[in-house]
């Protein structure tokens, strides 16, 4: 499998992720021999975790936010020489062996980000987490100016060449603002995106999600106004949003979670 994915990093920012990160990353091992964690600050014993692992590990001298850490990730990545990357979160959410679902997504279509869903599981979905997602879902569509399956996901897989073109004074936000506002950004420099339908994993033993659903949705919301003001409120994106289909792609095995509009994959 390692020959498979010569040039893909995967990326996974981890802040108190002792109780899941060694797994995580073991598993990501079995099929991309790069991959990054990028401790954030932690002060559990994240980083013992890995010891004896193949893994590059970067470190933020205090936790500095999802963003910065993603930034850190993408920096060793390009320098890397990747065509892809993959990020992934630390707690567990997301299981590594649907990665190869999503890489074939993206070797068909390259100038696409593409992004593993959940939002179609809606029965293992915390019923606040699902609204709020779907609040969200609206805003950062009509910004960005087409429908977007999920865009609270950090489980994507992004061109490499996407961070040649963005800057941290283009996507300034931080915390979970920025991969919405990646979005959104990517959009606007006609990158969109495919979603993937993965199963919802909420582990038991994971600690408790950093993602705070009503002020990191206030703060997206926020943002997305923000761009909304500057662009006229974006009336053909808001069409756009609610009147072209969505691109998702549903295994046989998750079909059955039904969404709410027919799997499209547009090319």
């Amino acid at each position: 499998m390692h020959a498979r994915y010569p040039k893909t990093v995967v990326i996974i920012p981890a802040y108190n992720e002792a109780a899941t990160i060694r797994a995580l990353v073991e598993a990501a091992l079995k099929i991309v021999p790069d991959v990054v964690v990028v401790d954030d600050g932690s002060s559990d014993n994240t980083v013992d975790q890995l010891q004896g692992l193949p893994v590059s590990v970067l470190r933020n001298e205090r936790n500095a936010g999802k963003a910065a850490s993603l930034w850190k990730g993408f920096e060793h990545a390009l320098a890397d020489g990747a065509q892809f990357v993959v990020t992934l979160d630390g707690d567990g959410q997301h299981n590594p062996d649907d990665m190869p679902r999503l890489l074939a997504v993206a070797e068909r279509s390259p100038q696409h980000i593409v992004i593993g869903a959940r939002l179609h599981d809606k029965k293992n979905f915390p019923a606040r987490r699902y609204y709020a997602n779907q609040f969200a879902r609206f805003w950062i569509s009509w910004a960005a100016g087409y429908p977007i399956a999920d865009t609270q996901s950090g489980f994507r897989v992004y061109p490499a060449s996407l961070f040649t073109k963005i800057t941290h004074r283009s996507v300034a936000w931080n915390g979970f603002v920025f991969e919405s506002e990646v979005l959104i950004e990517a959009g606007a420099l006609g990158m969109q995106s495919i979603a993937v339908a993965i199963p919802g994993i909420y582990p038991r033993q994971a600690r408790p999600s950093h993602f705070r659903p009503v002020l990191d949705i206030a703060r997206i919301v926020v943002m997305v106004a923000g761009r909304l003001l500057r662009r006229g409120m974006h009336p053909v994106g808001l069409w756009r949003s609610l009147n072209l289909p969505m691109a998702i792609e549903i295994a046989p095995d998750l079909a059955h979670a039904g969404t709410s509009k027919s799997p499209v994959l547009r090319q």
